[in-house]
């Protein structure tokens, strides 16, 4: 395997994540390329501390323009929050480095524009971070749609729902502030997620009504006293796509506050002849629906089929790390030209495309009704 020496910026949550699937690198068994952690940004020295595990790891540092500044580094992964996206990810492109960046690209429409200019501008490669579809069931429901076998389209649905909001005792984080995840709230937060899959499929809606709820206007700042939040919580948008020449409902749910849904990401398809269905919820199970004489749903228990080969055994179950390092691998083989025929990682064009779904949904709650996404300039 050639070595591609990578850092990230913003060593939280996701950034551990990161680095633990580059630590297992090994259990892939079809890979031209290995991921090698050689740098982390991070303002807070007690996660820069963290990685300090990593031996590979030889350069932490508070100022992510140093990390910029080292010629080894050749991609660079960057998890901040929402209203730093653009400046870090533009700083990226202009030293001359590839970028796996976390969605939303840009705080808003306007954001994402500039940074797939900047991207095309840099000849860089750039993808978006969104590593649910990579779960084999999710991978199975895509190839059936595309394969045509489920006969005329009648409805889609597709989202992903957490209950973290559920808890108005939880603490506010930056994601509850617009000023830093964005007029978008959950739309930001949740919404490259259920957008993926459709939008890959050549489902982008062509107009759109939105529900959006807000969840507690107050919560505890974690210092003793309260702080006021203003994000959109949940969003369930309305929409229509057209498919081989024919309107077709669908419906995009993000939600902060479903009961019982820890971390769910879903997709369901359904048409004349057959349909998909698949949750994270279950994350080795595939019902897919098929008609006869007869009706009825087939359930599947598929195992670990992921798109990269590993030494895993096909009985067991994946799961989140799984397919964090799937998601790599994906984007890895695509930077190299190796990816083939298998599922890619998000591209600038349809990160952009989901914010232009985003920013249809707020003027749809705005105004109170549908609106057509190509009217918004």
């Amino acid at each position: 395997m050639k070595n591609i020496p990578v850092g990230i910026i913003g060593g939280g949550l996701m950034g551990r994540e990161m680095a633990s699937a580059f630590a297992r690198w090994c259990a892939l068994t079809d890979v031209s390329a290995r991921p090698v952690l050689t740098a982390v940004a991070d303002l807070n020295p007690d996660t820069l501390s963290w990685f300090t595990r990593i031996p590979s790891c030889t350069q932490l540092v508070a100022d992510y323009r140093e990390l910029l500044q080292n010629p080894e580094i050749e991609v660079v992964y960057v998890a901040v929050p929402h209203h730093l996206h653009e400046a870090i990810y533009l700083d990226v492109l202009a030293a001359g480095k590839d970028l796996l960046a976390e969605k939303p690209f840009g705080i808003d429409l306007p954001a994402a524009r500039r940074i797939v200019d900047a991207a095309k501008a840099s000849g860089r490669f750039v993808r978006c971070s969104s590593e649910m579809p990579f779960f084999p069931g999710a991978l199975r429901a895509f190839e059936l749609a595309r394969s045509g076998t489920l006969g005329r389209l009648l409805e889609v649905t597709s989202g992903f729902h957490h209950s973290s909001d559920l808890d108005p005792a939880k603490p506010a984080n930056w994601k509850r502030l617009s000023a830093i995840c964005g007029e978008g709230g959950v739309l930001n937060d949740l919404g490259m997620h259920a957008c993926h899959v459709p939008l890959r499929l050549g489902w982008k809606p062509k107009s759109l009504f939105a529900q959006l709820q807000k969840g507690y206007p107050v919560r505890p700042d974690g210092k003793g006293g309260t702080t006021a939040c203003d994000t959109w919580d949940n969003a369930m948008l309305h929409t229509w796509i057209e498919h081989d020449g024919r309107d077709v409902p669908m419906r995009l749910e993000m939600k902060r506050l479903a009961p019982g849904a820890t971390n769910t990401w879903f997709l369901e398809i359904l048409g004349t002849d057959g349909g998909v269905r698949f949750s994270t919820a279950e994350p080795k199970t595939l019902h897919v629906f098929e008609r006869g004489k007869e009706q009825w749903w087939k359930r599947t228990e598929l195992g670990f089929g992921t798109g990269f080969k590993t030494v895993t055994g096909g009985i067991f179950e994946p799961g989140f790390p799984d397919v964090i390092q799937q998601m790599w691998a994906a984007y890895l083989e695509e930077r190299a030209g190796n990816l083939g025929d298998r599922f890619g990682c998000t591209t600038p064009e349809e990160a952009l495309a989901s914010h232009e779904i985003f920013a249809a949904a707020l003027e749809s709650q705005r105004q109170g009704q549908a609106v057509t996404l190509g009217d918004l300039g």
